[in-house]
């Protein structure tokens, strides 16, 4: 006769059911890896602005606007506040970091911001945009950057872990060489309508680094020298096309190529995103005039 213990079944039994729980909770961690920590979100005020309202960074790359009107941190703070100004950002790599005064929330299946440049009909200079929440919530652009990803991402050429370093050239006018960690090399050309350095004159070593996204330069068509054109991608890109180019949050990558899911972003970064010479043109160089909340514009 088997005698049953009520006890050590009882016993079982709870350890059955965490077992189960245990199982179900390492099947859920595992389900939700793409998701991004709780994130406080700064909320719209009777105050709040519409447009980016800080400044943060601005570094450009070389370029024919460097050490002038349009390229230097004059300009970048004129692209604050709807004030309709305009920076370039240089060659590849250069960048500028703007804050808004509250968190633009992601909503689903809608564009949240817009980002200003001075694209217009067959001539784009898109710049990679990255987002940032305000995870330790102090303000400041230190967390962690999600690039948002273009009708580009998968056409030949989309680079993702790039960088170049550029040198300081033999002389104040001089092109300006730059090496990839690719191993390629080139310059950012000089030419006759722009005789300042293109070094930018803040750098004080003789070389410094950009890291990021490169764009295929696919787009661009510069067969006759005297017409060169450079077309539009269809989404997802600063200074892409005419008007400002308005962006959704939901396309954030993390640093694998990951789809996150963002609740909202407090911080923007734009980066030149492809590094040609376009001749008498001089380089591809990006320009920022600034951004905006999409929910706070009026129609």
């Amino acid at each position: 006769m088997i005698k049953i213990n009520l006890n050590h079944m009882k016993n079982l039994s709870l350890g059955l059911l965490l077992g189960i729980v245990l199982m179900s909770s390492c099947k859920k961690d595992k389900s939700t890896d793409n998701t991004t920590p709780e994130t406080p979100v700064h909320p719209i005020t009777a105050q709040s602005k519409a447009y980016v309202s800080q400044l943060f960074d601005f570094n450009p790359a070389p370029g024919q606007f460097d050490n002038t009107g349009i390229g230097d941190t004059v300009a970048a703070k004129s692209t604050l506040n709807g004030d309709q100004g305009l920076v370039s950002l240089g060659a590849w790599g250069g960048y500028i970091i703007v804050g808004f005064d509250h968190t633009v929330l992601n909503v689903p299946y809608k564009e949240d911001f817009i980002v200003y440049g001075n694209a217009f009909a067959n001539f784009s200079e898109p710049g990679v945009i990255w987002v940032m929440q305000d995870t330790n919530n102090n303000g400041k652009p230190d967390d962690t950057w999600y690039e948002l990803t273009g009708s580009a991402q998968y056409k030949d050429g989309y680079t993702r872990n790039y960088s170049v370093t550029y040198t300081r050239p033999k002389c104040d006018t001089c092109s300006v060489p730059w090496k990839d960690n690719k191993g390629k090399t080139g310059f950012v050309k000089t030419n006759i309508f722009h005789k300042q350095p293109y070094f930018p004159i803040g750098i004080k070593g003789d070389t410094y680094t950009f890291s990021g996204t490169l764009l295929p330069s696919s787009n661009i068509n510069d067969d006759d020298p005297t017409y060169i054109t450079s077309a539009a991608y269809d989404y997802g890109y600063g200074d892409n096309t005419a008007g400002g180019d308005k962006i959704d949050i939901d396309n954030a990558i993390d640093a694998k190529g990951n789809k996150v899911s963002l609740k909202g972003i407090d911080f923007i970064k734009v980066q030149t995103g492809i590094l040609y010479n376009m001749g008498w043109l001089g380089e591809q160089s990006t320009e920022f005039g600034g951004a905006a909340d999409l929910s706070m514009l009026k129609n």
